[in-house]
């Protein structure tokens, strides 16, 4: 099922069962409560904040509902109840699929696991993938969109002709010797989200913890749920999971980021020292140019943003 791409079907899906999991959120430190149900066809992602009123509780998951990106993806609605950490869910459930699914959150900030999307990814394949009458959005572009911000560029271009589908080209660099430079690519017509990224976990650096911790942020970080690099070696036990972990990382949060655009996108993608600010940058770029993009049944997803109360039922 992890294995769909945005050519495998010309109609939207949804789960075909509830499905739930609980975790620690990243830089909150708190326990959170989630669960993903099914919804209703043009719904898209949604989430819903449990503990707050139920007239200001939906979020969707939209980019210019992107409030923050510092350290990871905060979205937030018109009544200012926010959602973060939602990358890696949202990768997932690009890498699954899923058009339309309503995330329940006890909580402001969608749980870490072990860092990768690897544990949604299971969620997901637990509830199944189910087809549904209304046709799937796709967006293609039609020529090129390239933002940058210092040493760091995002560019969106269009398929070669007849080609579909979605390909990323990504480069990292750090300082640190364990990381350094790496390049590394992804055609998803020939390799699945879920053999190719969703294992990779998220990564910082043992010297900045600390201060992480004092503004904050990663309260609920740790090895468990991090890969940890100190000044010469990797602090987790069994080490990494691939060689390019790293780079498999950023490219799972360029997809996550990217799923934003509220449909699938067929475009060829090159991301150099990318970050959470500048993948949004990227989809506002696109977006403010109309003749950069079409989107087949151009329809509106309902609900759109500013997300209204009424939201169409679950499924």
């Amino acid at each position: 099922m992890s294995g769909f791409t945005a050519t495998e079907t010309t109609k939207q899906t949804t789960l075909g069962n509830k499905v739930s999991c609980s975790g620690i959120g990243l830089h909150s430190g708190s326990q959170v409560n989630m669960a993903i149900y099914p919804a209703a066809a043009n719904t898209g992602i949604i989430f819903k904040r449990l503990d707050v009123p139920l007239e200001q509780s939906f979020i969707p998951a939209y980019f210019d509902a992107v409030c923050e990106s510092r350290l990871g993806t905060t979205i937030r609605n018109r009544h200012g109840v926010t959602v973060a950490t939602i990358e890696h869910l949202m990768a997932a459930l690009w890498g699954a699929g899923i058009d339309n699914a309503i995330v329940e959150l006890d909580g402001p900030e969608v749980p870490i696991m072990d860092g990768s999307s690897e544990p949604f990814i299971f969620m997901l394949e637990c509830a199944g993938v189910v087809p549904m009458a209304a046709p799937r959005r796709i967006l293609r572009v039609l020529k090129t969109v390239e933002v940058r911000d210092g040493d760091s560029v995002a560019r969106i271009e269009p398929n070669r002709d007849g080609d579909e589908g979605c390909v990323i080209g990504i480069e990292i660099e750090f300082e640190n010797p364990m990381i350094k430079r790496q390049v590394s690519h992804y055609d998803f017509r020939e390799v699945t989200f879920k053999q190719s990224l969703s294992r990779a976990r998220t990564f910082g650096f043992e010297h900045e913890v600390t201060a992480l911790q004092e503004m904050g942020l990663a309260l609920g970080g740790s090895l468990e749920n991090a890969v940890v690099v100190g000044k010469d070696r990797i602090l987790n036990e069994d080490g990494l999971r691939y060689d390019d972990e790293f780079v498999r990382h950023k490219a799972l949060d360029c997809v996550g980021d990217l799923y934003l655009a509220g449909c699938r996108i067929d475009a060829r993608f090159t991301f150099i020292r990318p970050g959470h600010a500048i993948n949004n940058a990227l989809l506002k770029a696109l977006f403010a140019d109309e003749s950069a993009y079409v989107i087949s049944h151009p329809g509106k997803m309902e609900p759109a943003y500013p997300f209204l109360p009424s939201v169409p039922a679950y499924a």
